[in-house]
């Protein structure tokens, strides 16, 4: 799991071939007047989704994991209060991996929780169950998915 601001985004560019397009899309200046919705960047390979909506109670959400991708999680405006917990310490899932929507839930609670703030990014790579999403208020944000095997 990382967690920095946008500025630093550079230097993880070589963790991943997908992560220098991810950047790209992230750094665009138009990011915020972009509408909700889902954005190709490089296929299946790498793509955004930009949300707008309101903020979950912690009591009313799962941890989730992910096998083929990494999120790329920036939130432009509000505050994220992401939960994480290391994969391997999650004992209790509320259904099979799901390999089609490359998902699956846990009712384990979070070992850490992260004030991700407009500016701010998280990435959480397939080891890190995390809990987006948690706010009392409205969310903007862009989640770039990014396969591990390009």
């Amino acid at each position: 799991m990382i967690l920095d601001v946008l500025d630093n985004a550079h230097r993880y560019a070589g963790l991943n071939r997908g992560f220098g397009k991810a950047i790209e899309f992230l750094s665009r200046p138009d990011l915020k007047e972009m509408p909700p919705g889902r954005y190709e960047i490089d296929g299946e390979r790498v793509y955004a989704m930009v949300a707008l909506e309101p903020g979950h109670r912690k009591e009313d959400e799962r941890l989730e994991i992910h096998n083929k991708y990494i999120d790329i999680q920036l939130v432009l405006a509000g505050t994220d209060d992401m939960g994480w917990r290391p994969r391997s310490s999650c004992g209790h899932p509320t259904a099979a991996y799901d390999e089609t929507a490359d998902i699956q839930f846990f009712t384990d609670e979070p070992d850490a929780w992260l004030s991700v703030r407009g500016g701010t990014f998280a990435v959480f790579f397939p080891e890190d169950a995390h809990m987006p999403m948690i706010s009392r208020e409205i969310i903007h944000k862009v989640v770039v998915k990014v396969a591990l095997n390009q």
